[in-house]
Formats: structure tokens, C-alpha cells, sequence
């Protein structure tokens, strides 16, 4: 019997495999994939289970129990309500559709951002923890003595949608102006880049222009650097958290990039308040798919769900 985490992104998709039986200490298998460019739910299905097909070669113990991180929303049904990553996705019921390539399989499906705060407070080994994910989006979840939250039915913790700019310009996915993840993902700081150079960026461009210090590109990364700041106070001084990380492939990638939001942070931390630290997550840009295997565990051992317990 085997357990399988699915990280599913809006650019690409992580997957491990947990196999039981396996050596003390050896790896579980992973690959990643990038989403193919034809917008079709056939098309993302169809990759989908071809990386399935390799990860498990050679064939072995059944798949029984799968836990999915989602950066979807998703309605009371469970099905994709909104994605604008993938808005081909809308009406996607993703748990019935990963039980179709899985037979038999028991699959849980759980907002990525939820998943990857609760491997993160499990890795630091805290009860107090809020973490922010900066990758093609900004996701993220809080850790409050032991339990994620908020904890109800009506919705996760979004804190990329923290409006920080509200008299900006800067209109995020959701269709709103002024969200953090409109000014300081990796999507928009990319995009700020191209309007600062007047033509397209790509992020190794970024990259190696930020590692020798050009202006353009510390004067767009710290635009979005100061703007997640803005949003990590602002979420600290309602729950004081002992630890706030900072995480997600941008994040990741991009060398320094959360001590200059340490540093902008520490700017805007108001002197008689507790101050968390603040530190890049334990786990890099797999939160998210530590916290999914985190629940494919949970599931195959009908213990309590890590969703929300």
C-alpha cells in the first residue's frame, strides 16, 4: 500500500509517493510537472495521469488514501468555484476526478495554503505559527495552538487577499484592488518588472539582476517585499504568532528575498507588540505538498484530519 501527496499549482504540480515497506530513512519518489498551455480540463487530466503513471513505475502496492493541496476555491459541493490559474477549472469536482485515476483510493482534497502552514508548524515544531507562501499566487494559513484556522466550513485563511494598497492601482486575480498578492506575487512582481523595463521579464532575468543589485530589480522586488510585509504585521498583530514563515517557489528562488521582508517588517513592527520571528520555511516551496502527504497519512490511518484538528 502506497500514500500519495499531489501538490496542485497554478504554473505546476508536485507529487510524491510514500510507499510502505520502504527502508528506514529512504526517500519517497517525487516528480513535477508544468501544466501543459491549452486551457483544457482534458488536457490538465491527461498529464495529470501520465506523471501518476511514471511516478509509479514500477508498478507495486495500490494507492490507498491521497491527500491534495488546492489553491482553488471551492463551493459547498467541493467542486472548483473559482481559479483564475486555471479558470477552465470552475465546475471541477477534484476529488471525485483524482478518485477516477485512483481506484479505490480514499482521497481528501484541502486549500494549499491551510496544508502548508500546518507541515510548516509541525516541522518547527510550534503551536503559534502563521505562514505565507509567495509563489505564482501568495496563499497561506495560521497555526493557533495547535489547530489551523479559522477552522469553520466558510473558508480558509486567506491572507494573500489582505488589502494593503487601497488606493492603488494594482488589481489582483479576485477582481479587487489592492491585495497583497497583487503587488507582491511572483506573477505581479514579474509583471512590474516588465513595465519598469518596458518589455517582458522572465524570472531568471529578475533572478541574476537582483543578485547584482540592479536597480530596476531592487526597486521591483522591494516594492513587493514591503508590500508582504505590510500584510505579515498586519495578521501578527491580531494573532501574535511565536513564528511567521515565508515560503512558496518565488520565495524559494530567489536569493535573500525574505530578509529584505524580514527587514521591512522589522521596519513597520510597532515597539510595545510582540514580535514573532520571522524566518524562510523549514521546507523551502514544499509546504504545501509536505502538508498533502501530511494528509494522505492521516487518511490512511483514520486518524484525525489535519485540515482542521
Amino acid at each position: 500500500m502506497s500514500r500519495l501527496g499531489i501538490d496542485i499549482g497554478g504554473t505546476k504540480v508536485a507529487l510524491r509517493l510514500e510507499r510502505n515497506g520502504a527502508a528506514v530513512g529512504a526517500p519517497a519518489q517525487q516528480t513535477v510537472f508544468t501544466w501543459p498551455g491549452e486551457g483544457d480540463v482534458a488536457a490538465d487530466l491527461a498529464a495529470l495521469a501520465e506523471a501518476l503513471a511514471t511516478l509509479r513505475r514500477p508498478a507495486g502496492d495500490p494507492v490507498t488514501s491521497v491527500g491534495a493541496a488546492l489553491p482553488a476555491a471551492l463551493d459547498t459541493e467541493g467542486r472548483v468555484a473559482g481559479w483564475p490559474n486555471r479558470p477552465h477549472w470552475r465546475g471541477l469536482d477534484v476529488r471525485r476526478r483524482l478518485a477516477g485515476l485512483l481506484p479505490g483510493a480514499r482521497v481528501r482534497v484541502a486549500d494549499d495554503g491551510d496544508l502548508a502552514a500546518l507541515a510548516e508548524a509541525r516541522a518547527a515544531g510550534s503551536r503559534d505559527l502563521v505562514h505565507f507562501g509567495v509563489g505564482t499566487g501568495i496563499g497561506g494559513g495560521m497555526v493557533l495552538d495547535g489547530v489551523l484556522r479559522p477552522g469553520t466550513a466558510r473558508g480558509s485563511c486567506e491572507v494573500g487577499h489582505i488589502v494593503v494598497d487601497h488606493s492603488g492601482d494594482a488589481r489582483c486575480d479576485c477582481g479587487r484592488l489592492g491585495c497583497v498578492q497583487a503587488l507582491a506575487s511572483g506573477r505581479a512582481t514579474l509583471r512590474r518588472a516588465g513595465r519598469a523595463l518596458g518589455r517582458p521579464v522572465g524570472f531568471a532575468e529578475l533572478r541574476q539582476a537582483w543578485a547584482d543589485r540592479e536597480g530596476w530589480a531592487v526597486e521591483t522586488v522591494t516594492a513587493g517585499a514591503s508590500a508582504l510585509a505590510a500584510a505579515v504585521v498586519s495578521v501578527t498583530e491580531l494573532v501574535h504568532p511565536e513564528i511567521v514563515t515565508v515560503g512558496g517557489g518565488f520565495a524559494a528562488a530567489l536569493p535573500g528575498y525574505v530578509t529584505e521582508v524580514a527587514a521591512r517588517t522589522e521596519a513597520l513592527h510597532r515597539p510595545t507588540a510582540p514580535a514573532p520571528a520571522l524566518r524562510p520555511a523549514a521546507l523551502g516551496a514544499l509546504s504545501s505538498l509536505d502538508g498533502a502527504l501530511l494528509l494522505a497519512r492521516d487518511i490512511g490511518t483514520d486518524g484525525p484530519s489535519p485540515d482542521r484538528a
